[in-house]
């Protein structure tokens, strides 16, 4: 006797809205503390939204920072081939009548001291181009993404009267503290990165000894120097910004 099959259909359980299912983006600082050299806040100021509101884009932030280590790769090696080394003028022996395989120089690439066929020249190109917009787009997601880390510092002003790096580490280590970021002074490599206002002699040289911090102008910050450090300090944020957007703005 024919016996009748329940079936049941499976339902699947009703999804999440779309908004639990994101992870909640951290909110971005529009505003943020200015500390001095002594690590006391003295002020604050308002970041400018066009270089600190952009998404972070992983993949162009990628393709421009590659590309811009490309452009700073020196072709070094260099193997010469049957032209170039020296010898060989000679042919070892007659073509025929010694019972052994023909040659015409000892320069060949199956001779010992001969030229390398498929070596590495030092005529290769390696550059990359960037447009504008590319690099002027991975700058603006770099600086935004550092701010939404909590990994933007704001100060003053980094003036000294004369070189000193031991007045460079006493700085250094009141604005860590000031700012609660530990690994200014812990990280051994690639703390930070000083972004200056203008060239100061002084604060460049004052910081040149440390292995762990490297400074630059804030006119020539780029994507890879910018992500290479665990932090950017900002010195004269007014004045930074305002040289920044014109930058940006310009492209």
């Amino acid at each position: 006797m024919a016996t009748e099959k329940n079936i049941t259909k499976k339902t699947a359980a009703p999804a999440a809205p779309v908004a639990e299912r994101k992870k909640a983006a951290a909110p971005m600082p529009l505003e943020m503390p200015v500390y001095s050299m002594e690590g006391k806040q003295v002020s604050t100021t308002m970041l400018p939204e066009a270089l600190f509101s952009a998404p972070w884009k992983a993949d162009l932030v990628h393709q421009v920072t590659t590309a811009m280590q490309a452009n700073q790769r020196q072709n070094r090696a260099h193997t010469k081939d049957r032209s170039e080394v020296s010898g060989g003028g000679k042919k070892p022996w007659k073509q025929k009548g010694t019972g052994q395989a023909r040659h015409s120089s000892t320069r060949s690439p199956i001779w010992r001291h001969g030229g390398v066929t498929f070596g590495p020249r030092n005529d290769r190109d390696y550059s990359e181009k960037i447009n504008k917009k590319m690099r002027t787009a991975a700058l603006v997601s770099v600086l935004s993404k550092k701010a939404k880390d909590g990994e933007l510092i704001l100060v003053d002003t980094l003036a000294f009267a004369e070189p000193k790096t031991a007045v460079a580490k006493s700085a250094l280590a009141k604005l860590a503290s000031g700012a609660g970021a530990e690994k200014l002074v812990s990280k051994k490599k690639n703390a930070a990165l000083l972004a200056l206002a203008a060239y100061e002699p002084n604060t460049i040289k004052s910081f040149s000894n440390f292995g762990n911090v490297a400074t630059e102008e804030a006119r020539n910050l780029n994507p890879l120097n910018v992500m290479t450090s665990k932090y950017l300090i900002i010195e004269k944020p007014e004045e930074t910004f305002a040289a920044l957007l014109a930058r940006t703005a310009s492209k």
